[in-house]
């Protein structure tokens, strides 16, 4: 399908520069499936830039809308969204990922271990099914890189529901070993006793930052920017370690800067995201993708 053309309105007289492009668009009907992308707030979304020049490329009447709703609104306002009949299904990103899964009327094992939800389907019957694509999103970009999980040790800065989220797809994975750390210890053993009860065989377990002797080292925490302390001490990396990050705000973190100085492999924050969405789309049933498809439509900028 041939990309719509770019208009150019014509200045306004009396205004030299001022001009305005548009794009025109598939147009919304009564038969389009609405996809909310539950946040707050919403500026910083990058996922539907990514989803709907995808769904229009391929001819799919289908919308990623992102829905900014304050925590307080929350529960009401998703319960009344599934209450729809032109809506299947739903995103959710912070801070509302912990608040869906009690919403949910089944789970898979991801969400019980991140305790998180970022993908919601509505099935036949009306229940709601949530799932967990972080994780997912991430072992398929590394895998993608070459990285080989099985034996793989495994270091997970960040307990929070991404870090969580990552912890539990390197543990369908197959890797040996995964040691959680975070600035809250109680936070890295409970995630660790989760992982522990699901995947008995591996050895999961709450540890320091240090990242020395691991295969793999993520960064699941916010720090990212030029002012933020480093999540690990860089001066532990050696080249045959696989360094992932979470940050999308920036694309090369001074952490991996830092690996890429280094002369380790890497994958950097948007990878992530660009790898789960074909697998949010097959939770929807709207096909699959391949990350460089997403790429060529994508309108992200940073």
């Amino acid at each position: 399908m041939a990309a719509p053309p770019i208009v150019t309105v014509p200045a306004i007289p009396g205004e030299a520069d001022a001009a305005f492009k548009f794009r025109e668009t598939t147009m919304i009907s009564g038969k389009t499936a609405l996809l909310p992308l539950f946040g707050y707030p919403t500026e910083a979304f990058k996922a539907p830039l990514i989803y709907n020049p995808w769904f229009e490329s391929r001819g799919i009447d289908a919308i990623v809308v992102p829905l900014g709703v304050k925590p307080d609104d929350f529960a009401t306002v998703f319960r009344a969204t599934f209450k729809t009949t032109n809506i299947p299904g739903a995103l959710v990103t912070m801070p509302h990922k912990i608040a869906t899964v009690g919403l949910l009327d089944g789970m898979s094992t991801a969400v019980q271990i991140a305790g998180s939800c970022n993908a919601v389907v509505k099935r036949q019957d009306g229940s709601l099914w949530g799932d967990m694509f972080d994780g997912v999103g991430f072992c398929r970009g590394i895998a993608r890189k070459g990285f080989a999980f099985s034996g793989a040790r495994c270091l997970v800065v960040g307990a929070g529901g991404v870090g969580a989220a990552i912890a539990a797809a390197l543990a369908a994975e197959g890797v040996a070993a995964i040691t959680v750390s975070d600035v809250n210890p109680a936070a890295a053993v409970s995630l660790a006793q989760r992982l522990s009860h699901f995947y008995p065989d591996l050895d999961a377990r709450a540890g320091s930052n240090d990242a020395a002797g691991y295969d793999l080292v993520v960064n699941a925490t916010p720090l990212g920017r030029p002012a933020d302390p480093l999540p690990m001490d860089i001066s532990r990396l050696t080249p045959d370690t696989f360094v992932g990050e979470v940050v999308m705000k920036t694309e090369m973190t001074p952490l991996l800067q830092a690996a890429q100085a280094i002369g380790c492999r890497y994958q950097v924050g948007a990878d992530m995201l660009f790898e789960m969405i074909p697998a949010y789309l097959e939770f929807f049933g709207y096909g699959t993708a391949i990350p460089d498809e997403l790429r060529a439509v994508a309108r992200i900028s940073y």
